[in-house]
């Protein structure tokens, strides 16, 4: 292990570059959630076909009705699946991205005029600000872990 990710809890260090990628633990990507989608209409509609056939007309379009809603949650949650945060810090350049629900946003610092601080308190969202610009940060991590977040960050702005 190098001195430089014994430093790091949430960084890792690839040459010259510091880069943090915050992002959602999600227990299942988009295409997996897709297929149980799939395979839960087949049994839905399949059950509700059954029912339809036996003089119980109305269970087919709850199973409809069920379908939609279902998937209208899981459509939810699969655009926000791949949120993040992302923070680069390579030679001058400080760069933050920003992704929710598909939409990015992107802004770039001068290292040496960056400032890294709490919102309102040590468990509040980190603001990455310099000459006029501010981001938020820290969505993606712990409360109780954004204080040691932006020392972290702090510590390898100083670094040369």
């Amino acid at each position: 292990m190098t001195h430089a990710n014994r430093v790091y809890t949430f960084a890792q260090v690839s040459g010259q570059s510091i880069d943090w990628r915050l992002r959602k633990n999600c227990s299942l990507a988009p295409a997996q959630l897709g297929w149980i989608y799939l395979s839960l209409c087949c049994v839905s509609l399949l059950i509700g076909t059954f029912f339809w056939l036996q003089g119980a007309t109305l269970v087919l379009g709850f199973a409809w009705l069920e379908v939609m809603v279902v998937g209208l949650a899981f459509f939810i949650y699969a655009r926000h699946a791949t949120d993040g945060e992302w923070i680069s810090i390579e030679g001058t350049r400080v760069v933050v991205e920003c992704e929710t629900a598909g939409k990015r946003e992107r802004a770039e610092f001068d290292r040496q005029w960056v400032r890294v601080e709490p919102l309102a308190d040590d468990r509040s969202l980190i603001e990455v600000s310099g000459r006029g610009k501010s981001v938020e940060v820290g969505r993606f991590v712990r409360p109780e872990q954004r204080l040691m977040l932006a020392q972290e960050i702090r510590r390898a702005l100083r670094q040369a």
